[in-house]
């Protein structure tokens, strides 16, 4: 039996909302990654924060945390594209945590531009069994479509996981 952690960031709810899918085929324990200090409501003000962030390359502190994370085989990643990059705090998730050993294997949601320099950035911060990822479009925050992981999209973003967690031999 594996033991399977599902660590996820999110701000509009669709990578959440991928995260819950993959729970649902595989088990596994869900975690939010979230920073200690919240992020500004407001898309521009966020995006502003966030640019500053990666130009200095600041890991945010987290809120909260995982006890024990050696007991995890698996650990699946997912977060939205941010600025064509891994969000600061899925950053400062891989820089607290040691993966090493462990099967890690990224998520993302975007709004139609595509991953960036996410997976990439993953793999040069852990040092485990780096799995193929999955990516798919979610809201377009800047046109104020948000939760977009519903109805038809909904559906049509399950199969697609399913499809792939049995492409890598998750399922």
């Amino acid at each position: 039996m594996k033991n399977i952690l599902i660590a996820y960031v999110t701000r509009t709810g669709n990578t959440e909302a991928v995260a819950r899918m993959i729970q649902d085929e595989v088990g596994g324990d869900l975690f939010h990654v979230e920073t200690a200090a919240p992020y500004p409501k407001g898309y521009r003000a966020q995006v502003n924060q966030v640019v500053d962030e990666n130009a200095s390359d600041f890991l945010p502190p987290l809120k909260g945390g995982i006890e024990d994370i050696g007991k995890y085989d698996t650990v699946f990643l997912g977060a939205p594209t941010w600025g064509m990059q891994l969000p600061p705090p899925m950053k400062s998730f891989l820089n607290q945590y040691d993966l090493t050993g462990k099967t890690v294997i990224p998520f993302n949601t975007n709004g139609g531009y595509g991953t960036g320099s996410s997976f990439q950035d993953i793999a040069e911060r852990m040092n485990g069994n780096l799995q193929q990822g999955f990516s798919t479009k979610g809201g377009e925050e800047i046109y104020h479509i948000m939760l977009v992981m519903k109805g038809s999209k909904e559906a049509e973003t399950r199969q697609q996981v399913n499809t792939w967690l049995k492409r890598i031999g998750q399922l």
